[in-house]
C-alpha cells in the first residue's frame, strides 16, 4: 500500500511540475501573440499584457502591406528548406553509414578530419572569397543551399546512431548478395528513422532561420528568404523600401514594438507545426546518437 501511494504521489508531483514548466514555456509565446495584436500606444504606455487592451491588426497590415513580396519570400524559404533538408539528410546519412562501417579502411582518418573542422575554421573572409570569387555564387540560391548541407556535428551524430545497428544485419545481407548501396537504402535507412528525423529537424530549422547568408550573398530583392526580408522590414530604412507607409496611407505610422511581435509570429508560425511530427523520434535519435561511442 505504501509503495502504491508513493507511486501515485510521484506521478501527481510529476504532472504538476511538467504542467508548470509547460505554462512557463508557453507564456513567452503567448505574450508575443498578444503583443502582435495589441495597439502600439498600449504597449508603449503599459507594456506587454497577457490580454490586449485594444485589439489592433496594424502590425500585420504592415508586414503584409506587400503580400506578393512576403509570399515570394515564403516560396524561397520553403524551397530552400525542403531541398536543403532532403539533400542534407542524403549526404549526412551516407557519410554516417560509411564512417560506421568497421571494414572501411580510412574510417579513422576521415573521422578525424571531420572532427578537426569543429575545432578550427577558415574564418568569414576566406569563406566569402571562396563563395564569391571561386564558385561565383554571388546572388545565387546555391550560396544559401550548399554551405549548410553538411555539418560535422550531424555526421558524427548519424555515425554514432548507425553504429547502434547490429553488424549481423549487414553481414546477413552481404551473404544474400546485397551490395553496399542496397544495404544502405533498404536496411540501414529504414532502421535509422529516429536519427534521420532528428537531423532533419536540425537541418530544417537551420535553413528556415538562416538570414545571415542572404545578408552576405543575396542582392536581388526577389531572392530574399523570409527571415532576411522580415529583418529588412524591421529596419527603419527597409520599412520605407518595402513601401509600407505608401501602401497603407500617408497618415499611417508603421508600428515598432507590435511589428516585432508580428514578425516573430510570421517567422515561427509555420515551422512550429513541424515539431509534433518528429517529436516521437527526436529524443530517441538524439540520445542514442549521443551515448553510443
Amino acid at each position: 500500500m505504501r509503495a502504491e501511494r508513493s507511486t501515485i504521489v510521484f506521478y501527481i508531483m510529476g504532472y504538476i511540475v511538467i504542467s508548470v514548466l509547460t505554462l512557463l514555456c508557453l507564456l513567452p509565446f503567448w505574450l508575443i501573440i498578444s503583443g502582435s495584436l495589441s495597439a502600439e500606444d498600449d504597449i508603449i504606455r503599459d507594456g506587454f499584457q497577457l490580454v490586449p487592451q485594444h485589439f489592433s491588426f496594424d502590425a500585420y497590415k504592415a508586414v503584409f502591406s506587400n503580400p506578393m513580396q512576403i509570399f515570394k519570400a515564403y516560396e524561397v524559404t520553403i524551397g530552400l528548406t525542403l531541398a536543403g533538408t532532403a539533400l542534407g539528410l542524403f549526404f549526412t546519412s551516407m557519410a554516417g553509414y560509411v564512417l560506421s562501417r568497421k571494414d572501411f579502411k580510412y574510417r579513422d582518418k576521415l573521422a578525424f578530419f571531420i572532427y578537426f573542422t569543429t575545432l578550427f575554421s577558415g574564418g568569414l573572409i576566406p569563406w566569402y572569397i571562396m563563395i564569391v570569387n571561386y564558385l561565383n555564387w554571388k546572388d545565387s540560391y546555391m550560396a544559401l543551399l550548399v554551405p549548410s548541407l553538411l555539418s560535422a556535428w550531424n555526421i558524427i551524430l548519424m555515425k554514432n546512431f548507425m553504429k547502434s545497428i547490429p553488424d549481423s544485419i549487414v553481414e546477413s545481407a552481404k551473404i544474400d548478395g546485397a551490395g553496399e548501396f542496397t544495404i544502405y537504402r533498404r536496411l540501414i535507412l529504414p532502421l535509422s528513422t529516429p536519427g534521420l528525423a532528428t537531423i532533419g529537424l536540425f537541418l530544417g530549422l537551420a535553413y528556415w532561420n538562416d538570414w545571415f547568408s542572404a545578408n552576405i550573398f543575396i542582392t536581388t530583392e526577389s531572392k530574399y528568404p523570409l527571415q532576411f526580408l522580415l529583418y529588412k522590414i524591421l529596419a527603419s530604412a527597409a520599412v520605407l523600401k518595402t513601401n509600407i507607409a505608401g501602401n497603407l496611407g500617408a497618415d499611417f505610422k508603421a508600428p515598432a514594438e507590435t511589428l516585432k511581435m508580428a514578425v516573430a509570429i510570421v517567422v515561427t508560425g509555420p515551422i512550429i507545426f513541424l515539431y509534433p511530427f518528429v517529436q516521437r523520434y527526436f529524443v530517441k535519435g538524439l540520445t542514442i546518437g549521443a551515448v553510443k561511442g
